[in-house]
Formats: C-alpha cells, structure tokens, sequence
C-alpha cells in the first residue's frame, strides 16, 4: 500500500506545519488523497490548516482546459480565491510576489506523469522560485512516478532548446518523482528555497501506476490512462509534426495516423523496429478536435504485463 505525500501531512499536519498555518496550495483535478478526498477538502477538514489561496497549472483546478488554452482568473473554490499559473503571456506562468504574501508555507500536491515535456513540474519550479523571493516555505507532497522509478529514457535536450515544455534540461523519461524532481531544480538549478518534501511511504521504484488499488484520474484531459502515460514519453513528440498523435479521440497518444499515411507499409516499418512491448495496428479515426481529419493510423498498443 503506497502512503502518499499528502495522507502523511493530513496524518500529522502540526509535524510539517507548526508556526505555519497559512497555506497556499497547488493543486489540480488529480490532486486526491487515499481516500478518495481531493487535497482541497481534506486539508479544509484540518484545524491546522488555513488555506489561503490555490494556485492551479496548465488545465486549471478542474483539469477541463484542453492544451495551450490560457486559464483565466477570478474563479473560487471552496470559497478560497484560485489563482491561474497558465494564462496568455510568459508571465503568468509565475505567481506574483503579492499573491502569496497572505501565506506562511506553500503545499506543491500534482500528480505528474513522468515526462520532461509534461508542465506541471516547471510550474512547480516557477511556484519554488516566488517563494523563495516571498520568504514562503515550499511542502511538496510526493506522488508516484506512473512510468516507474527506474528507467530513464532520451537524451537531455541542451541549454539552448528548454522551453515551457523542457525548462531544465531532462531526460524525455526521467524516472524521477515530483519530489525528487523539486530537490534537484531547487540545488541543480540554484532555486534555494525553503523547501521539504514529504516522501512517500510504500512506493515500488520498479511499479507502474499511481499504486494499487487507487484510480485513475485524469491529471489533464488527454491522459484518461496508464495506456496512454506509456506511450506518451513517444507519441507525445509527434505533436511537432503534421501528423495527429490522437488528441480529440477516445486513445490520445495511442493511435497516431495523418490522411496521406499508407498505414500498410508504415505499420511493416514500424515492425522492423521490434520495440518491446509495442504493437501497431492499422485503425482509422477522424479527431473531433485539433486535427480534424480522417486518419489512417497506426495504433500504438502497450501489451499487458510488458512495459513500453
């Protein structure tokens, strides 16, 4: 059984806390705690805890915003003011300084897939940054890494190529947890906030998965699956082509395809390749976003019991 980061700072938050109970929270859709709560709700049940703002990442609180789709601000949840950290200019992906001058710590619980192009770490990072500069501690409270603690796969891209969706240089699959991540950008990368993270208890480096027993939920709207966070450390790079890697269908980065694709030779093609744990099949889909055409594809098919 994997003890989250946040069960063990709801199990004893004056451990983590003490002198400190105004609290600005990053959270998202997927930010739930073992049983079930979400983060907000659990941490509102807390005489501890005073929360005073949330912060939310790319896709907003709820996780409805699809990708680069600027989440605008003056939403309330719960009551408590929810700032956007992914709005319409460079920006607004960093907290002000005055947005979090009312807090004494602030919590980091995102659920992360695994892969340097996927954006809730840097926001993690630009949240560190401002709370260095405000004088706030940062808690960030560990999650599993889906794809597994071990494996790291694709270069780290230079200095020159980091953007939103690569700021520090990464590994494609960096094999690493949000926590362990927070700890190297806050040395590595010379953050120097206060910060602690709260490890997990019970987590398998070598599993899959958020932990047994506990659901799936989507921690943006086009990673509805384990199937899908396998697959995207590839079939995510073809969002830099002209081709459609499956965003407006039921198996986002499973099926990949474009109309002018003879889908016979390129799936014969894509066999030479003998990838394991991977099959491609010819499917035909016609996305009901983003690239709206009718595709023919290849689908992209992580076997069970086999890692892709």
């Amino acid at each position: 059984m994997v003890r989250l980061g946040i069960d063990r700072l709801l199990a004893n938050p004056s451990a983590f806390l003490a002198g400190k109970p105004r609290v600005a929270l990053l959270t998202h859709a997927a930010s739930i705690t073992s049983d079930g709560r979400h983060c907000v709700d659990a941490l509102l049940s807390s005489d501890a805890v005073t929360l005073t703002r949330l912060f939310s990442p790319e896709h907003g609180i709820f996780g409805g915003a699809q990708d680069m789709i600027g989440v605008c601000d003056g939403l309330t949840y719960r009551g408590i003011p929810v700032t956007s950290l992914y709005g319409e200019t460079l920006s607004s992906l960093w907290p002000t300084l005055e947005a979090l001058q009312d807090s004494d710590v602030l919590i980091v619980d995102l659920q992360d897939i695994g892969t340097r192009y996927y954006t809730y770490v840097y926001t993690m990072a630009f949240c560190m940054e401002r709370a260095k500069q405000a004088g706030v501690s940062v808690l960030v409270c560990d999650r599993p890494n889906p794809l597994g603690g071990v494996k790291q796969e694709g270069k780290p891209q230079t200095r020159a190529y980091c953007s939103f969706v690569g700021w520090y240089p990464l590994p494609v699959r960096h094999g690493k947890t949000i926590g362990e991540l927070a700890r190297q950008f806050n040395q590595a990368e010379g953050i120097g906030c206060d910060l602690t993270v709260i490890e997990m208890d019970g987590w398998d480096r070598q599993s899959l998965g958020i932990g047994p027993g506990r659901p799936w939920i989507n921690p943006s709207p086009n990673m509805p699956s384990l199937a899908a966070a396998l697959t995207y450390p590839g079939t995510g790079l073809i969002e830099a082509t002209n081709l459609s890697e499956g965003r407006g269908t039921t198996r986002p980065f499973e099926w990949i395809g474009a109309p002018f694709i003879d889908r016979t030779k390129w799936i014969a093609d894509l066999d030479t390749l003998a990838l394991p744990g991977v099959r491609f099949i010819p499917w035909s889909f016609e996305p009901m976003f983003h690239n709206q055409v009718s595709c023919d594809v290849a689908w992209c098919a992580c076997l069970r019991g086999e890692e892709a």
